[in-house]
Protein backbone atom coordinates (compact mmCIF):
# COMPACT_ATOMS: atom_id res chain seq x y z
CA UNK A 1 0.00 0.00 0.00
CA UNK A 2 1.29 3.19 -1.35
CA UNK A 3 1.61 5.74 1.47
CA UNK A 4 1.08 9.58 0.31
CA UNK A 5 3.07 12.27 1.64
CA UNK A 6 0.70 15.12 3.14
CA UNK A 7 1.88 18.26 4.69
CA UNK A 8 -0.01 19.82 8.18
CA UNK A 9 -1.92 21.99 5.82
CA UNK A 10 -2.85 19.39 3.62
CA UNK A 11 -4.18 17.25 6.49
CA UNK A 12 -5.83 19.86 8.20
CA UNK A 13 -7.71 21.14 4.75
CA UNK A 14 -8.70 17.47 4.60
CA UNK A 15 -9.72 17.32 7.74
CA UNK A 16 -11.70 20.48 7.29
CA UNK A 17 -13.61 20.09 4.02
CA UNK A 18 -14.82 16.69 5.82
CA UNK A 19 -16.41 18.31 8.53
CA UNK A 20 -17.89 20.70 6.52
CA UNK A 21 -19.21 18.53 3.70
CA UNK A 22 -20.83 16.01 7.12
CA UNK A 23 -22.45 19.35 8.73
CA UNK A 24 -24.08 20.24 5.22
CA UNK A 25 -25.26 16.69 5.09
CA UNK A 26 -26.85 16.63 8.22
CA UNK A 27 -28.41 19.87 7.80
CA UNK A 28 -30.10 18.14 4.33
CA UNK A 29 -31.71 15.27 6.28
CA UNK A 30 -33.94 18.06 7.90
CA UNK A 31 -35.35 17.66 4.47
CA UNK A 32 -36.12 14.12 4.65
CA UNK A 33 -38.48 13.80 7.72
CA UNK A 34 -41.67 13.54 6.45
CA UNK A 35 -42.00 10.38 7.94
CA UNK A 36 -41.07 10.92 10.93
CA UNK A 37 -44.05 12.03 13.36
CA UNK A 38 -45.95 8.56 12.34
CA UNK A 39 -42.68 6.39 13.26
CA UNK A 40 -41.84 8.63 16.11
CA UNK A 41 -45.69 7.55 17.49
CA UNK A 42 -45.30 3.93 16.37
CA UNK A 43 -42.09 3.43 18.44
CA UNK A 44 -43.15 5.36 21.17
CA UNK A 45 -46.29 3.40 21.55
CA UNK A 46 -44.75 0.28 21.14
CA UNK A 47 -45.70 -1.78 24.25
CA UNK A 48 -42.60 -4.51 24.18
CA UNK A 49 -38.86 -3.75 23.16
CA UNK A 50 -37.54 -1.66 20.27
CA UNK A 51 -35.52 -3.91 19.03
CA UNK A 52 -32.38 -1.79 16.97
CA UNK A 53 -30.31 -3.70 14.20
CA UNK A 54 -28.12 -3.16 11.27
CA UNK A 55 -24.84 -4.60 10.16
CA UNK A 56 -21.46 -3.09 9.51
CA UNK A 57 -21.73 0.52 10.47
CA UNK A 58 -25.01 0.63 10.86
CA UNK A 59 -25.08 -1.76 13.58
CA UNK A 60 -22.73 1.04 15.49
CA UNK A 61 -25.35 3.31 15.17
CA UNK A 62 -28.00 0.88 15.84
CA UNK A 63 -26.18 0.43 19.70
CA UNK A 64 -25.78 4.03 19.89
CA UNK A 65 -29.88 4.60 19.07
CA UNK A 66 -30.85 1.86 21.30
CA UNK A 67 -28.86 3.50 23.89
CA UNK A 68 -30.37 6.66 23.29
CA UNK A 69 -33.98 5.55 23.58
CA UNK A 70 -33.68 3.97 26.26
CA UNK A 71 -32.24 7.43 27.68
CA UNK A 72 -35.96 8.68 26.63
CA UNK A 73 -38.07 6.42 28.01
CA UNK A 74 -38.60 4.15 25.02
CA UNK A 75 -37.05 0.42 26.23
CA UNK A 76 -34.72 -0.28 23.38
CA UNK A 77 -31.90 -3.22 23.27
CA UNK A 78 -29.47 -3.37 20.26
CA UNK A 79 -30.00 -6.53 18.08
CA UNK A 80 -26.98 -8.16 16.55
CA UNK A 81 -28.11 -9.74 13.30
CA UNK A 82 -26.19 -12.67 13.22
CA UNK A 83 -27.13 -13.46 16.53
CA UNK A 84 -30.94 -13.28 15.70
CA UNK A 85 -30.21 -15.95 12.92
CA UNK A 86 -28.60 -18.11 15.54
CA UNK A 87 -31.53 -18.05 18.01
CA UNK A 88 -31.23 -14.68 19.13
CA UNK A 89 -34.66 -14.02 17.27
CA UNK A 90 -36.44 -15.88 19.87
CA UNK A 91 -36.84 -13.07 21.96
CA UNK A 92 -39.01 -11.25 19.70
CA UNK A 93 -42.19 -11.34 20.52
CA UNK A 94 -45.84 -9.63 19.11
CA UNK A 95 -45.52 -6.90 21.47
CA UNK A 96 -41.59 -5.40 19.90
CA UNK A 97 -41.15 -3.13 17.24
CA UNK A 98 -37.35 -4.46 15.23
CA UNK A 99 -35.66 -1.11 13.99
CA UNK A 100 -33.02 -1.29 11.23
CA UNK A 101 -31.02 1.01 9.73
CA UNK A 102 -29.61 -0.36 6.66
CA UNK A 103 -28.33 1.77 3.98
CA UNK A 104 -28.93 -0.12 0.93
CA UNK A 105 -31.66 -2.66 2.39
CA UNK A 106 -29.54 -5.77 0.71
CA UNK A 107 -28.19 -7.55 3.45
CA UNK A 108 -29.18 -10.95 3.91
CA UNK A 109 -28.84 -11.55 7.26
CA UNK A 110 -31.16 -8.21 8.16
CA UNK A 111 -33.71 -9.38 5.75
CA UNK A 112 -34.05 -12.66 6.93
CA UNK A 113 -34.06 -11.16 10.72
CA UNK A 114 -36.76 -9.22 9.34
CA UNK A 115 -38.99 -12.12 7.96
CA UNK A 116 -38.59 -13.73 10.95
CA UNK A 117 -39.59 -10.82 13.22
CA UNK A 118 -42.50 -10.55 11.23
CA UNK A 119 -43.45 -14.26 11.36
CA UNK A 120 -43.42 -13.54 15.49
CA UNK A 121 -45.74 -11.00 15.12
CA UNK A 122 -43.48 -7.81 15.76
CA UNK A 123 -43.67 -4.55 13.52
CA UNK A 124 -41.05 -3.41 11.88
CA UNK A 125 -39.34 0.38 10.94
CA UNK A 126 -36.32 0.41 8.74
CA UNK A 127 -34.09 3.83 8.43
CA UNK A 128 -33.22 3.17 4.74
CA UNK A 129 -32.15 4.80 1.21
CA UNK A 130 -34.34 3.30 -0.54
CA UNK A 131 -38.01 2.21 -1.18
CA UNK A 132 -37.08 -0.46 -4.08
CA UNK A 133 -34.86 -2.87 -2.24
CA UNK A 134 -35.22 -6.24 -1.25
CA UNK A 135 -35.80 -5.06 2.56
CA UNK A 136 -38.89 -2.14 1.74
CA UNK A 137 -41.52 -4.60 0.93
CA UNK A 138 -40.86 -6.61 4.17
CA UNK A 139 -41.50 -3.48 6.88
CA UNK A 140 -44.90 -1.71 8.11
CA UNK A 141 -42.73 1.92 7.62
CA UNK A 142 -40.07 3.28 6.01
CA UNK A 143 -37.69 6.47 6.71
CA UNK A 144 -35.83 7.32 3.84
CA UNK A 145 -32.42 8.55 4.60
CA UNK A 146 -30.35 9.47 1.62
CA UNK A 147 -27.12 11.02 2.23
CA UNK A 148 -24.95 12.65 -0.78
CA UNK A 149 -22.47 9.77 -1.74
CA UNK A 150 -19.34 12.24 -1.58
CA UNK A 151 -20.03 12.69 2.03
CA UNK A 152 -18.33 8.75 2.33
CA UNK A 153 -15.03 8.19 1.84
CA UNK A 154 -13.25 5.79 -0.86
CA UNK A 155 -16.21 6.39 -3.63
CA UNK A 156 -18.99 5.98 -1.10
CA UNK A 157 -17.97 3.01 0.10
CA UNK A 158 -16.50 3.70 3.80
CA UNK A 159 -20.09 5.48 5.64
CA UNK A 160 -18.47 8.03 6.71
CA UNK A 161 -20.74 10.58 6.92
CA UNK A 162 -24.01 8.70 5.83
CA UNK A 163 -23.44 6.95 9.55
CA UNK A 164 -23.84 10.60 11.04
CA UNK A 165 -26.73 11.48 9.01
CA UNK A 166 -28.43 8.31 10.56
CA UNK A 167 -27.39 9.44 14.01
CA UNK A 168 -28.94 12.52 13.13
CA UNK A 169 -32.17 11.11 12.07
CA UNK A 170 -32.19 8.94 15.38
CA UNK A 171 -31.75 11.85 17.16
CA UNK A 172 -34.48 13.92 15.65
CA UNK A 173 -36.58 10.37 16.41
CA UNK A 174 -34.91 10.16 20.30
CA UNK A 175 -36.44 14.13 20.57
CA UNK A 176 -39.75 13.48 19.09
CA UNK A 177 -40.36 10.30 21.56
CA UNK A 178 -38.87 11.92 24.46
CA UNK A 179 -41.80 14.64 23.95
CA UNK A 180 -44.52 12.31 23.04
CA UNK A 181 -43.99 10.18 25.97
CA UNK A 182 -43.69 13.33 28.21
CA UNK A 183 -40.72 11.80 29.70
CA UNK A 184 -39.46 13.29 33.14
CA UNK A 185 -36.35 14.35 34.67
CA UNK A 186 -36.95 12.44 37.52
CA UNK A 187 -38.10 9.14 35.51
CA UNK A 188 -34.83 9.63 34.27
CA UNK A 189 -32.73 9.71 36.80
CA UNK A 190 -34.12 6.85 38.50
CA UNK A 191 -32.38 4.71 35.42
CA UNK A 192 -29.14 7.19 35.65
CA UNK A 193 -27.65 7.19 39.14
CA UNK A 194 -24.36 6.31 38.09
CA UNK A 195 -21.19 9.13 36.83
CA UNK A 196 -21.00 12.58 36.11
CA UNK A 197 -24.72 12.59 35.19
CA UNK A 198 -25.53 10.74 38.24
CA UNK A 199 -23.91 13.19 40.43
CA UNK A 200 -25.51 16.33 38.85
CA UNK A 201 -28.71 14.87 38.91
CA UNK A 202 -27.91 14.12 42.45
CA UNK A 203 -27.13 17.39 43.64
CA UNK A 204 -30.64 18.54 42.05
CA UNK A 205 -32.54 16.31 44.00
CA UNK A 206 -30.38 17.49 47.25
CA UNK A 207 -30.84 21.06 45.93
CA UNK A 208 -34.75 20.36 45.77
CA UNK A 209 -35.14 19.02 49.15
CA UNK A 210 -35.21 15.41 47.44
CA UNK A 211 -37.42 15.96 44.59
CA UNK A 212 -36.32 16.85 41.01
Amino acid sequence: MAKASLSDDEILALAQRTIAAEAAAVAAAREQLGALPAIARLLASCEGHILVTGVGTSAAVARRLAHLLSCCGAPALPLEASDGLHGGSGAITAKDVLLVISKGGKSAEINRLVEIAKGRGARVIALTETAESPLAPLCDALLLVRAPADVDALGGLVALGSSLVNSAVGDALCAAILALKGYTLEEFARTHPGGAVGEKLAHLDASKGGAL
